[in-house]
């Protein structure tokens, strides 16, 4: 080929390549629209610009403050991928800029992505409480965590959370970062499952563990094990009795207490404070004895009697029938009231049974019931009607003996209303049908002594019959000797 010919074709080619040239940068700057997004590699960083490739030969330029971080270092680098969007063409430079809407920079939209699909977590700053949450910030991008997403137990606390960085994880991201929900809980319930894990292999009943009071309610306190809640009971406080929980204890207060119970499969942790006090009932039989007077307060009071105070811990009880009024009483509460400060007897001790058994007066010792002898089977009695009852009559016999006549045993009609017939203090014999001299019983008739008067007079005149036989004649030999005699004959 000569000189002139390799000359024409190499001219042609140069310009069928400016022509293609020409037409990708005139192909690129037809497609590129206002507000339309690439994606495209930074091919250098000159002055206060970073280039990017957008095909072919055309470039775009970039403002370098888009990618500088909070402490103003340049956060890119040539062969980066950015995203980026058109925003004009001024002095022949096509402009970009990877802010999107709401000023979410590409690099921190492209950061935020990854943790989204990572499920990793991001921090924020928690900067004012809104409807329904709280409004976080990530690195200047505004998001939002529900009120029931920022802790374990749903916000209730709310504004303690304002001006306090947390991590949180992403719940919800938009393409365009518009709507971004974060959740500070997901990170939390993650983090008590495993700390759960590893408690639950240390936890026994019987240990002593460590914690802080998390809230007080009615029926106890709940105290953080840092992965665990374990719950003292309000009967668990202190021996000394307790009505509101939170007359002994505060919230955030460090407090150490003995497991007494374990239910994993409720997630159940039960503690006690009074376990790691002193046991008061392990030195009753020594300082209180049958027979002594202490003081002590009515703490409450109930239809059988009333519960005495005598010390942390220590409550015994007036029954009802030991508050020695002299009369009959239907409630504690026309003695005594709750508050009021009394001087009690012992009367009865029995640490087993945790019991200390009071009486508002002394016992006056009763003189023993055998001094009064106990009568025999058989004896005929004389006694009087002490009390009435649907099986029988009590009748106090003349040597102080009570005993009791059965209905069987009274010889009236059946039916017969006894407390009508017999009004207490109505005199009557009995006969004693047996005595359980053990327990001290005595079982009456009075029917039977009916019995036995009739079985006298039958024996009297039969008696009585036998004698006239003897004489030989019987009744009418006995009128005939009369007659004889009275005429001065002789038989």
């Amino acid at each position: 080929m000569s000189e002139e010919n390799k000359s024409i074709e190499q001219e042609s080619k140069t310009e069928e390549s400016f022509a293609e040239l020409l037409e990708q940068s005139m192909s690129v700057s037809d497609r590129l629209k206002p507000g339309q997004k690439v994606k495209a590699t930074v091919i250098g960083i000159s002055g206060d610009r970073v280039y990017i490739a957008l095909g072919g030969k055309s470039e775009g330029a970039i403002a370098l403050d888009e990618f500088r971080d909070e402490t103003g270092a340049v956060c890119v680098k040539p062969g980066d991928e950015v995203e980026a969007a058109f925003v004009s063409v001024r002095d022949g430079v096509r402009e970009l800029t990877t802010k999107i809407r709401g000023g979410i920079s590409a690099v921190k939209m492209s950061t935020l992505r990854a943790a989204f699909d990572g499920g990793l977590p991001v921090t924020g700053d928690v900067k004012r409480e809104v409807k329904g949450g709280f409004e976080v910030s990530i690195e200047g991008i505004r998001a939002f965590c529900p009120a029931s997403q920022i802790d374990l137990r749903g916000g209730k606390e709310g504004g303690q959370y304002v001006g306090q960085a947390f991590p949180f994880r992403i719940l919800e991201l938009s393409e365009d970062g518009r709507n971004i929900i974060l959740s500070r809980r997901a990170l939390l319930d993650e983090e008590r499952k495993a700390k759960q894990a590893e408690l639950k292999a240390t936890l026994e009943v019987g240990k002593d563990v460590t914690g802080k009071i998390r809230s007080i309610q009615k029926f106890g306190a709940f105290i953080d094990l840092g992965g665990i809640d374990g719950l003292i009971p309000v009967s668990e406080l202190s021996w000394n009795r307790v009505d509101k929980p939170d007359d002994v204890l505060a919230v955030g207060q460090e407090v150490t207490a003995r497991i007494i119970s374990i239910d994993w499969e409720k997630n159940r942790l039960s503690l006690s404070l009074k376990a790691l006090q002193p046991d008061p009932w392990a030195a009753v039989a020594e300082k209180y004895q049958v027979g002594g007077r202490v003081e002590g307060t009515v703490v409450r009071l109930t239809a059988f009697g009333a519960f005495v105070n005598l010390e942390p811990g220590l409550d015994g009880l007036i029954h009802i029938s030991n508050f020695g009024t002299g009369k009959r009483i239907n409630h504690p509460k026309e003695v005594v009231t709750v508050g009021q400060a009394v001087e009690v007897y012992i009367i009865g001790v029995d640490p087993a049974e945790r019991r200390i058994s009071l009486s508002l007066q002394p016992q006056v010792k009763q003189a023993r019931k055998e001094e009064a002898a106990l009568p025999a089977a058989g004896e005929i009695l004389n006694g009087t009607v002490e009390s009435i009852m649907p099986y029988g009559v009590f009748l106090k016999l003349e040597s102080g003996v009570t005993g009791l006549i059965p209905n069987a045993e009274m010889g009236t009609p059946f039916g017969t209303d006894h407390s009508h017939a017999f009004p207490v203090g109505t005199a009557m014999q009995v006969l004693v049908l047996d005595v359980d001299k053990k327990q001290r019983k005595v079982r009456l008739s009075r029917k039977a002594v009916f019995e036995k008067a009739e079985r006298e007079e039958l024996k009297q005149y039969q008696d009585s019959v036998k004698s006239e036989d003897a004489s030989g004649m019987g009744s009418l030999g006995a009128l005939l000797k009369a007659k004889m005699e009275e005429k001065g004959m002789k038989l």
